[in-house]
């Protein structure tokens, strides 16, 4: 008698697999809406830990293989504070919600050392050098960080929306720690904005011939407002040159201006201007700060334009003001 093997019930599904720990974190990230950098960011971190602990499980670690990891990263890995803050932001979010664990206070961390850092800050005359130095979208992007104290990030996101050029502000939405805030626009660089808004139009046509014209939408608002990714008023300002594969939804869109050709860009403008401190686009933000309050704005002011919580953030600049040594005339000056 001869056995044979049942056929399969084409109706009854296979077992699926329970997804992978790295593919639930993703979408848990997706869900509380972190930013496509933030989503990466926290993966790798959590790559790293599991690695570290020669692949196990975190489910089978708890806060004592956390503390572990994050005092390796301060005293082996040398790591700047910030770091060690991320991925220790990067693991509590794992614990707590991707794995439903929460985990008490990390008190046995060895914490990485903060040392005291003074912005660096540019005279005007190193601006007016270093902006003289760029041109194009990079210089026109540069010149809006520095006329605006808008973060590299936010310039290149700007809306079309948020850009009112008659009433000469600027809406910076979902900046540093999703606030918003409203900054001036230039007046010098008006003419330029509207010719780079004439340019960003007439591709957008164009890409709405091809079927290609809309735009990511934050906070899955195109579920919300289905025609709104393709209207004029939520497109870049700066968007980028070519389109590209969206890494989240897998579609084919135009993105914004990359700002890594900003920072590169500014670098070059920094060795051929001749500056030898190491500025960066952030440096034009900074120079915007100290510039304001050089010119007698008041703190509070300044502090709004950028967005702080906590003006005590905003005092920093007072310490690096063109006024020498804290404003201390030398005793050499006042010899004879």
């Amino acid at each position: 008698m001869h056995l044979v093997a049942a056929e399969p019930d084409p109706v009854a599904p296979y077992p699926s697999q329970p997804p992978r720990l790295l593919d639930r974190m993703r979408d848990r990230l997706r869900v509380k809406h972190y930013s496509i950098r933030t989503e990466q960011c926290y993966l790798d971190w959590a790559r790293r830990y599991v690695r570290f602990h020669g692949l196990r499980h975190p489910s089978e670690l708890g806060a004592g293989a956390v503390e572990q990891f994050l005092t390796d990263l301060a005293v082996k890995g040398n790591v700047a504070p910030s770091t060690q803050n991320q991925a220790k932001s990067a693991l509590l979010f794992l614990y707590k919600e991707v794995l439903g664990v929460d985990l008490p206070w990390l008190d046995g961390i060895v914490s990485a050392r903060r040392t005291p850092r003074l912005p660096v800050v540019l005279t005007q005359a190193e601006t007016a050098c270093l902006l003289d130095h760029m041109s194009g979208t990079t210089g026109l992007v540069a010149r809006l960080l520095y006329g605006t104290g808008m973060r590299i990030l936010e310039g290149v996101r700007l809306r079309v929306k948020d850009l009112d050029l008659a009433r000469g502000e600027i809406l910076v939405r979902d900046g540093k720690g999703a606030k918003d805030r409203v900054t001036m626009v230039p007046r010098s660089i008006e003419p330029l904005l509207k010719l780079q808004l004439g340019v960003a139009k007439a591709q957008h046509a164009r890409d709405l011939a091809d079927g290609v014209g809309a735009v990511y939408l934050p906070h899955a608002l195109d579920r919300k407002y289905p025609n709104a990714s393709r209207e004029w008023a939520w497109q870049y300002v700066f968007p980028a040159d070519r389109i590209s594969i969206d890494p989240r939804a897998g579609v084919r869109r135009r993105h914004h201006f990359d700002e890594q050709l900003v920072q590169r860009a500014m670098r070059d403008a920094v060795r051929a201007a001749g500056i030898t401190k190491p500025a960066t686009p952030h440096t034009l933000r900074h120079s915007f700060a100290t510039h304001l309050l050089e010119a007698g704005y008041d703190i509070r002011t300044v502090q709004e334009l950028l967005g702080h919580s906590d003006v005590r953030t905003t005092m920093i600049y007072t310490h690096v003001l063109n006024r020498g040594g804290r404003g201390v005339a030398s005793p050499l000056d006042r010899l004879g």
